[in-house]
């Protein structure tokens, strides 16, 4: 009976002007799985009325609404989720609402974090404004650079430009915040100048930490946008170069950011004579998590032979698909200590899946190696599993070998 004339008894007109859809439905069977539908039907105001109208909701969220109270499927798209969750909460659906809040949950990424974000304030979803949180802290920089960041609302800006934890320079948040001003004034079909970015930016203005760049950063960017007033681009000039700083209308402390985490997976480490040498040979593990966390690089051993300087390859996989991949140089000391290489930006990892990270080096002949290793580990709030890759060609496993560290962001630990 989903969508068919046969014995409807009510007809919604859905959609807004020139996207209408006309969509056939059951009283009895809507009120049954909602509260609203009842109160629309059979409620003391109920109307009469044979169609229905229904501008504000698109005909494909509508229809999944239906779907869902007539066959008990949930089926969502990834471009018409926000729409359905929206009917949901309309008409008060509460497990299809959640199954809505599930998927953006599993599909949220640094580009479309700040959109989601804005639409879980509208939506009072707090759980999944949380996830978008731990997302933009730990990748600020691209998802300040998303396209969907010029789309949020103005408080949603505020909340990201006001935020301590974000993990990016200050330049780049100015950059951002110059995005948004400039999409505002074309959506508001202002011509996008100094002036009229400035006076829609107007209290967010005051959020961002400019003397928190440098001063090259400063004076190639925001002092000749033409956006900050005379006076407020001499202070923040005087208060780079002037004993005597004045007084100014930006936060002047950076923003703490994030605090890395490291996973050790070896008890110990040692060296022998005859391992652990490199010959273009690749080191790897698998890992997986419970808890969703951002691995920024990882921690590798050095020379046991003296000092000596490492080209080096780092890689992390999922499914065999590269996610990142970072090649670079360091100095080994010659002490037992983990030297630490990064990847450009933090990646995502999701609990209850395995990743494949992986190092190439190529440097000293001798290195130390870890032993001991733990196939089961506790960091904070986050447990990790270990086990051995097929990638691996150079020795490295669960129980010995390379990678001894894995940095990362994650869940915060309680003090």
């Amino acid at each position: 009976m989903f969508n068919n004339h046969l014995m409807a008894d009510i007809i919604f007109i859905v959609g807004s002007p020139g996207h209408i859809q006309t969509i056939p439905a059951h009283k009895y069977v809507l009120a049954t799985g909602s509260s609203v539908f009842y109160a629309m039907f059979y409620g003391g105001l109920a109307e009469n009325k044979r169609d229905i109208e229904v501008p504000d909701v698109e005909p494909a969220a509508f229809l999944a609404l239906l779907r869902y109270m007539y066959c008990d499927e949930v089926q969502l798209e990834a471009d018409t989720v926000l729409a359905t969750l929206y009917v949901a909460k309309k008409y008060i659906v509460p497990h299809l609402a959640r199954a809505c809040v599930n998927y953006l949950e599993t599909s949220l990424t640094a580009k479309n974090a700040c959109l989601l974000l804005s639409q879980s304030r509208l939506f009072e979803e707090p759980d999944l404004m949380q996830r978008c949180w731990e997302v933009i802290d730990a990748q600020a920089e691209m998802a300040l650079r998303s396209d969907g960041f010029v789309d949020i609302d103005i408080h949603t800006l505020e909340s990201v430009l006001s935020r301590e934890t974000l993990n990016c320079k200050e330049i780049h948040i100015w950059d951002a915040a110059l995005r948004w001003a400039t999409a505002e004034c074309i959506r508001q079909e202002l011509e996008p100048s100094s002036a009229n970015q400035r006076r829609l930016l107007g209290s967010a203005l005051y959020l961002i930490r400019l003397p928190a760049m440098n001063l090259e950063e400063f004076a190639n960017s925001a002092a000749q946008t033409g956006i900050l007033t005379q006076q407020e681009t001499i202070d923040v000039f005087l208060h780079f170069t002037a004993s005597n700083k004045p007084q100014l209308c930006f936060p002047t402390k950076p923003r703490q950011g994030l605090k890395t985490q490291v996973c050790h997976r070896f008890q110990s480490c040692a060296y022998r004579s005859n391992q652990w040498r490199y010959r273009g040979r690749c080191d790897s593990i698998q890992f997986s998590v419970d808890k969703r966390i951002f691995v920024v690089g990882f921690g590798l051993y050095g020379s046991s032979s003296g000092a000596a300087d490492y080209n080096v390859r780092i890689e992390l996989k999922r499914l065999g698909c590269v996610l990142s991949e970072n090649s670079t140089k360091f100095f080994s000391d010659g002490s037992s200590s983990t030297f630490h290489v990064y990847f450009e930006n933090p990646i995502q990892i999701e609990p209850e899946c395995f990743y494949t990270a992986s190092v190439i080096l190529d440097g000293g002949e001798l290195s130390y190696f870890g032993q001991e290793g733990m196939s089961e580990i506790t960091v904070g709030n986050v447990n990790f599993q270990f086990q051995c890759s097929s990638e691996s060609t150079n020795g490295t496993g669960v129980q010995g070998g390379q990678i001894p560290e894995l940095i990362f962001y994650g869940p915060p630990v309680d003090d």
